[in-house]
């Protein structure tokens, strides 16, 4: 090879390397800004992280009448980190019966749709390394309360009071923290309501991009890409949220998406009908969380959180 030849190849390397360079950056700025919250600090110690459960058992979350969803679309996927059926079994966990949402499993559904990001490459595993955080920010705060009601302000035991039960759902800790004064409505603080309403809108970004993932093909006959779609979901759920930076270097990330047939292992199914019918119950049921949840921070006015 030429002088030339070797210039020209040296050239479109640090073209290349130059381009991969500003994504990561930009995406390590998106993923910093999108579930920005202060650090999680204890008094007592590092911060906890949650535990998945051991084992996969049967999601018992109510499946529509017209679902047709098998048992045997839904089931443990050898050999993979993300399990579908273990989060739906999570999701089914969340919901009380009087519409609270229980805080402890729907962390569990943080966690294992943490696992679900991170399977999807690098780039967006950026992202779930912020979830992470807020995920153990929330489980922090409730082990504090649990171990300040055990032992109360002079060293007793609180009679009554040892499952400290202010972090056992959505609606009692928005209680607990509005009445403590823990939630400022002017700055920012690491309170579990402002943790959880980043939570909360980063949710419905997944709920809408499964969702869409596992609708038929578009009015030209054609699958859209999930790198599309996710940019879709974005721009409805997250995007009003952000700065223009950061939507642009959005943009950017969502082009590192691995194609539909990587979406359709990570669901255990190898047909794009199957996988609708499987994303088709995970999206229900985390509208139904989400809906919960929206209702919930609407009505202590809390869903402009600083």
């Amino acid at each position: 090879m030429g002088m030339r030849g070797a210039s020209s190849l040296g050239s479109r390397f640090k073209r290349q390397y130059f381009l991969l360079t500003v994504i990561l950056a930009v995406t390590f700025y998106i993923c910093t800004s999108w579930l920005q919250a202060a650090d999680c600090v204890s008094p007592r110690g590092p911060c906890l992280s949650g535990r998945t459960p051991e084992g996969v058992v049967r999601s018992d979350f109510p499946q529509d009448a017209d679902s047709g969803l098998s048992d045997d679309l839904v089931r443990e996927c050898p050999g993979q980190i993300f399990q579908v059926s273990r989060l739906l079994t999570h999701l089914g966990a969340t919901l009380s019966p009087d519409s609270d949402i229980l805080l402890q499993p729907y962390l569990s559904c943080w966690e294992e749709l943490i696992k679900f990001m991170e399977s999807l490459g690098t780039v967006v595993s950026f992202i779930s390394q912020q979830v992470r955080k807020k995920v153990t920010i929330i489980r922090e705060l409730a082990q504090q309360d649990a171990q300040m009601r055990r032992e109360g302000e002079n060293g007793q035991r609180l009679p009554g009071e040892a499952e400290g039960n202010s972090y056992r759902s959505i609606r009692s800790m928005i209680g607990a923290e509005l009445s403590r004064g823990l939630v400022n409505f002017r700055t920012q603080t690491p309170s579990g309501c402002r943790t959880l309403l980043r939570l909360h809108r980063a949710l419905l970004w997944l709920q809408l991009f499964l969702q869409k993932v596992g609708e038929g093909p578009d009015a030209s006959g054609e699958l859209p890409n999930p790198s599309d779609l996710c940019r879709e979901a974005y721009q409805l759920a997250l995007a009003h949220h952000h700065s223009w930076i950061a939507q642009r270097a959005a943009e950017l990330a969502f082009m590192a998406m691995p194609d539909r047939e990587a979406m359709l292992q990570l669901v255990c199914v190898h047909r794009q009908q199957d996988a609708g019918r499987v994303l088709g119950r995970v999206a229900r049921a985390l509208g139904e969380v989400y809906s919960r949840t929206q209702n919930a921070f609407e009505e202590h006015g809390l869903l402009d959180l600083p």
